[in-house]
């Protein structure tokens, strides 16, 4: 005889199954976690949908606290926590940079100082000198607690029109300490008038904006940024990458009347792909590292000579960044990439056993008869091309080539033969000889040529412009730099310590 509970437990098995497999099929963040934003009040209406979204979709809850930017700032600094932070000025970011609270940044969008009014502009209110008739009431924020604030000042000092306006708006009211309360004095009648962003407007139906040419000087970023206080700053990045992803974050802004900036394509943990000359990699590895464990992304390297790697790039080969031996490697590709930036440079050297057995002195040196010596090919080569230049220029590239026993399209493997007792001497970077100093001698060439500048440059069509941004400016910092010189190389990127 079956149970009568028998269907019963069958129907709660199913479901159980349902529940787990809903649970598998939903997007996870490895390591979600709850996060705290501090956000100018002006922004509440996008970045409430975006948050909304992300926990939809990821299931991480973002709770929003809400204040001028100014404000928000003030409360930041005297008590670091929280996550991220979301300045409707970026100036306001600038200075949590310079105080030392903030990290990495993102530009959201573009917003600008304008004229609210009610609709239908009953006032007829056209000009900056409206605002100072004394039968008006006139609306603004606070000059420290809100951005709008801070841009309406400079705007209106800029004009000579601040000190009557303030005098005014002294004797009828009080400064607003959010954007949004200033168009809510201008959306109930309590106003004539006030100053706000031009996408705060757009918020309100009751509104209309009054653009004038002085706006557009005074324009500003929404700026997000990962603040340092941040437990979780994985987590909070890849919000941040969410909030200005172009297809996710800013189409929200953009239904809601904030210009936004050109985001990356969003992914979960995107997958970059960097092609590095090989003499890089001493300088540059554990930077890598570092910054894809932080940011949550994968960063697949590929290290070889920049013969091949640019051989590989006119073939099709697509890398996001293209990080080379020497700028001269550009040479054919400039086209797929954006501004180069240069890095570094190392001298090329010599390098031989300790103590000089073989007394090189010069490059001719190196065609003395029965050397054995290693150079790197001129063909996959930076430093190979630079090698065969110089050789040329000194007339000496036939007596040298005789002696040449392994050509390779990187240095270490020459390094290597030379410490293995293979080679007499060897043509590498200076960068190259980082692990070998103490047991062999490094001898310099005294020639114009004899020198490499590193250069960084972003490609064209990568999905990720910002995000490689951020590792370019992870490059360029003190820390990267004290690695690249510990290699080596000389740094050539001016740096904040």
């Amino acid at each position: 005889m079956k149970s009568p509970l028998r269907p019963l437990f069958i129907s709660l098995f199913i479901l159980a199954i349902l529940v787990l497999a809903l649970r598998t099929l939903r997007p996870k963040e490895s390591n979600a976690t709850n996060l705290t934003l501090y956000c100018a009040a002006g922004a509440k209406v996008p970045v409430e949908r975006i948050a909304k979204q992300y926990e939809d979709e990821y299931g991480v809850k973002i709770q929003i606290e809400y204040g001028g930017s100014g404000t928000l700032l003030s409360r930041i600094e005297v008590a670091p926590q929280g996550d991220l932070y979301l300045a409707a000025d970026n100036s306001y970011i600038d200075i949590a940079i310079e105080k030392n609270l903030v990290a990495e940044s993102i530009n959201v969008a573009i917003i600008k100082p304008v004229i609210a009014v009610p609709k239908g502009n009953p006032d007829n209110i056209q000009s900056w000198d409206d605002l100072a008739n004394p039968d008006f009431r006139i609306s603004l924020a606070n000059t420290e607690a809100a951005s709008i604030g801070k841009a309406t000042q400079k705007l209106l000092d800029s004009i000579h029109k601040w000190d009557t306006i303030k005098a005014q708006i002294e004797k009828t009211g009080v400064f607003k300490p959010t954007v949004n309360e200033v168009a809510n004095d201008i959306k109930i009648g309590a106003v004539n008038a006030g100053v706000v962003w031009d996408a705060t407007v757009a918020q309100y139906p009751e509104l209309e904006a009054i653009v004038l040419p002085e706006s557009n000087t005074f324009q500003k970023h929404i700026t997000l940024a990962v603040l340092n206080a941040s437990a979780n700053p994985t987590s909070a990045l890849r919000f941040a990458r969410y909030l200005t992803a172009n297809d996710r974050g800013l189409p929200v802004f953009k239904e809601e009347g904030f210009p936004p900036v050109q985001g990356d394509q969003w992914a979960a943990r995107p997958e970059i792909t960097y092609y590095a000359g090989g003499v890089n990699r001493v300088a540059i590895e554990e930077t890598l590292a570092e910054f894809s464990a932080r940011e949550g992304v994968d960063i697949t390297t590929i290290y070889n000579g920049c013969g091949i790697l640019l051989g590989q790039i006119k073939t099709g080969g697509r890398p996001d960044v293209y990080h080379t031996c020497d700028a001269s490697f550009m040479k054919g590709v400039e086209n797929l990439f954006g501004e180069v930036s240069t890095i570094s440079s190392t001298d090329i050297v010599i390098l031989t056993h300790k103590g000089n057995p073989r007394d090189i002195q010069t490059l001719s040196d190196l065609g003395n008869e029965g050397l054995v010596l290693g150079l790197c090919n001129e063909e996959q080569s930076t430093l190979g091309a630079l090698t065969a230049k110089m050789l040329h220029s000194e007339g000496i590239h036939e007596a040298v080539s005789k002696n040449v026993v392994v050509t390779s399209p990187t240095a270490d493997l020459l390094v290597s033969q030379l410490t293995l007792g293979k080679l007499d001497a060897a043509v590498v970077y200076y960068a190259n000889t980082k692990f070998v100093r103490d047991d062999t001698e490094q001898i310099p060439i005294d020639l114009p040529g004899a020198v490499a500048k590193q250069t960084y440059t972003i490609a064209n069509d990568t999905a990720y412009p910002n995000l490689l941004k951020r590792l370019h400016d992870t490059i360029n910092s003190a820390q990267s730099k004290e690695r690249f010189l510990e290699a080596g190389f000389d740094y050539l990127v001016e740096v904040d310590q």
